[in-house]
């Protein structure tokens, strides 16, 4: 099962499974990281599960369609590697994805 380490902006980890098919914000909710709101369940409609890909993941999870573009204009300090974790779909080559939760979410 493919893993995703969280990292709170306080430097805290959290190493998740994730299983395939999921977002990774609901593999987030589903193991009470903190730091991920996810207000809008996973719809693409605000940006509280705003995250930072590391820099080794950007290819890999690819850009954000214009939906999800438009939204991160809501995002707390969104950056070039800011996504929206519910739209990013775990697949296994995305097994030790790296993402950074903003100090607080938009």
């Amino acid at each position: 099962m493919p893993k995703i380490t969280f990292i709170e902006h306080s430097g805290a980890e959290h190493v998740v499974d994730a299983d395939v098919g999921l977002s990774v914000m609901e593999a987030a909710v589903r193991n009470s990281v903190p730091g991920i709101d996810a207000d809008c369940g996973g719809a693409c409609a605000c940006a509280t599960c705003h995250v930072y890909v590391d820099a080794a993941w950007i290819e890999k999870t690819g850009k954000p369609e214009a939906m999800e573009e438009s939204m991160l204009d809501f995002a707390h300090e969104p950056k070039e590697n800011s996504r929206l974790s519910c739209q990013i779909n775990m697949t296994a080559d995305l097994d030790g994805l790296i993402v950074r939760l903003p100090e607080f979410q938009g």
